[in-house]
């Protein structure tokens, strides 16, 4: 997920306040208050039609504002007009400074609801926090700046500082952080050129980002798509690969016919002919599909999609892939189930095979 996603995912979740604080600028902090809350409740009914719970953090947004705006009523005057905006940021200071060094992102939590598909690795939660720390002494460093002016400075420098510098400073933030995550980019895609690389997905199959295959590999998180495709003969037997030792995972143990990864931006279709084409020689066959499931191993995350095959004719393993290919009677394989033969995720989908297709 790139922080451009990742900024339209969040931002709901801070629409009732930049709404407030916008309108209060236009309009003044009565009515800027009476459209933040008429925003809020709307986005309250919306979500509860929409998901049917009380969603507890529109409530809280709802709170913050009310908090806001009375406290902006109480300080029209003089200096303590001046110091509102400081106040304003203060508050937001206050809930980034708990989200960056305490164990409770509140700032995670206010957004969870906007982010049922997207998945943050272990990585990319810490350049969010990354970035959560560096909002925070920004917002810290212009309060500062803010209370200062009110005191020592003019007016005109004070209305600059509490309004133009606040916005070119986040600009200068965004910019620096653009370029850097573009260089990020770069030197990603030259440093893994020569790997094969996959599409990260959610749970619903939907492309999310990509990444190399060592990346992927490097442990559960980054979800990709593989294809598993179980070649049954007239007499009920399953195919099976015996995986070469020279594999990753599970070298020498039993598997599924054909098993692989998608590369990125493959479709499912495609991915699965050519995995059974490069492992078994098999180019014309015709699959079913049986299931999708989430596998994961202290390795990596897939998101597999399983098929099924009749198929009868010649099967012509790679040997560069495959040590050994033979097919197995039932019986057999129950037999030597949960015994090391086979590999944890073949069994796994044997038992489906029992359930869903053996007994259609």
């Amino acid at each position: 997920m790139n922080k451009m996603d990742l900024l339209k995912t969040l931002a709901p979740g801070f629409l009732p306040l930049i709404i407030f604080i916008l309108a209060d600028s236009i309009w003044g902090t009565h009515i800027g208050l009476i459209v933040a809350v008429v925003f809020g409740i709307i986005e309250f009914i919306f979500s509860y039609i929409k998901e049917k719970v009380v969603d507890k953090f529109i409530l809280l947004d709802l709170g913050l504002i009310v908090v806001l705006g009375v406290v902006s009523i109480l300080l029209e005057n003089d200096i303590f007009f001046k110091l509102k905006p400081a106040l304003i940021e203060l508050i937001f200071c206050f809930i980034l400074g708990i989200s960056v060094f305490s164990p409770v992102n509140i700032m995670m939590l206010m957004t969870r609801r906007y982010m049922k598909n997207i998945q943050l690795n272990e990585a990319q939660m810490q350049q969010f926090t990354r970035g959560l720390r560096v909002l925070f002494y920004l917002f810290l460093a212009h309060t500062v700046l803010i209370v200062y002016a009110a005191f020592f400075m003019s007016k005109g420098a004070w209305a600059f500082i509490s309004g133009g510098l606040f916005y070119i400073l986040f600009a200068v933030y965004f910019v620096i952080e653009l370029i850097r995550a573009r260089n990020r980019g770069k030197g990603t895609i030259e440093q893994y050129k020569d790997e094969e690389w996959f599409d990260i997905v959610d749970k619903e199959g939907k492309v999310i980002n990509r990444a190399p295959r060592s990346v992927c590999h490097s442990g559960p998180g980054l979800m990709h798509p593989v294809v598993h495709v179980h070649i049954i003969d007239g007499s009920d037997r399953i195919f099976l690969q015996k995986r070469a030792m020279s594999k990753q995972i599970q070298p020498g143990k039993w598997d599924t016919a054909v098993g692989g990864h998608l590369l990125s931006g493959e479709k499912v279709e495609d991915g699965l002919k050519r995995e059974a084409a490069e492992e078994l020689g098999i180019t014309e066959f015709k699959a079913l599909f049986l299931a999708r499931y989430v596998w994961e191993t202290p390795v990596e995350s897939e998101l597999v999609f399983m098929f099924v095959s009749r198929y009868d004719k010649t099967i012509i393993i790679n040997r560069e892939e495959i040590e050994e290919g033979k097919f197995w009677k039932i019986k057999k394989i129950k037999e030597s189930l949960e015994k090391g033969v086979f590999t944890p995720n073949f069994e796994f989908d044997f038992k489906i095979l029992l359930e869903n297709y053996f007994k259609l």
